[in-house]
């Protein structure tokens, strides 16, 4: 299967690691704006030699587009993909936060005969809580809570005082849709939620800067007609970018693997 690769930053780089062995996938291309470039062919080199670096995905040849580039790469490239008839699968799930996205990306999907798939990321139990929706879904609450330096650049940073904060502090509260908007690096996890769940404005999100936590603390709540679950995830950051968990490299990497896997579970 040919692959291009939307991306080769800390997320893209980490997969380039983990599949450059994978019998049956080519990374043959890797999307990175201009500016990038240089680093791009830097990580090809090393990780994928043969893989041509380029600023959109090419029309012909490719089988299979992965997006984690971030949320401007869905509308730059993966809904012409889509269109053409490639397949994608998107990291950035924060982006369909956005009025309209995630319609824009079926009805692409649809026009081209196609599929587009968004990974489950940091969170599990995401197939639990869809089959839930079927059923009847009363709430859904997420929180997240990150060490402190995880927020970092984010609109907390405005509003607290981070390295002087000793302890748990709630940053943010309110419905998906506006914690996506405000803490897109961060919000992935509660835009994967609202998605499999009762949708970006009745997903109540909770968002914690805790001073005495190391790791990234997912937590999802749900009840309904099925019952009701809690599930709670503490997962390793990735090394290359503390605003994000090391599990949504593994996610990708499934969701990829799983295209030319026999079996799939």
């Amino acid at each position: 299967m040919r692959v291009a690769l939307i991306g080769c930053g800390a997320i893209g780089t980490a997969l380039l690691e983990l599949v450059q062995a994978d019998a049956g996938l080519q990374i043959v291309v890797i999307v990175v704006p201009a500016t990038f470039a240089d680093h791009a062919r830097a990580a090809c080199q090393r990780l994928a030699p043969q893989a041509l670096v380029a600023s959109a995905v090419p029309q012909d040849g490719i089988d299979l587009v992965v997006e984690a580039a971030g949320h401007a790469a869905i509308a730059e490239h993966v809904l012409p993909a889509l269109h053409r008839g490639v397949p994608a699968i998107v990291a950035s799930v924060g982006a369909l936060s956005a009025p309209g996205l995630p319609e824009q990306l079926e009805a692409a999907a649809r026009t081209g005969g196609t599929q587009v798939q968004l990974i489950a990321g940091a969170i599990g139990a995401i197939d639990a809580l869809a089959a839930a929706r079927i059923g009847g879904l009363d709430t859904v609450r997420y929180t997240g809570r990150k060490p402190v330096h995880a927020w970092a650049g984010t609109p907390a940073s405005e509003a607290h005082d981070l390295g002087a904060l000793t302890v748990e502090t709630v940053i943010f509260e309110g419905s998906a849709r506006e914690a996506a908007s405000l803490y897109p690096k961060n919000a992935n996890v509660a835009a994967t939620v609202s998605l499999a769940g009762l949708g970006f404005d009745r997903t109540m999100v909770r968002l914690i800067a805790d001073p005495a936590v190391t790791e990234n603390v997912h937590q999802v709540e749900a009840e309904g007609s099925f019952g009701r679950f809690e599930l709670t995830m503490r997962n390793q950051a990735l090394a290359a970018n503390p605003k994000t968990s090391a599990l949504t490299v593994y996610s990708a990497v499934r969701a990829l693997r799983s295209h030319v896997a026999p079996l799939v579970i």
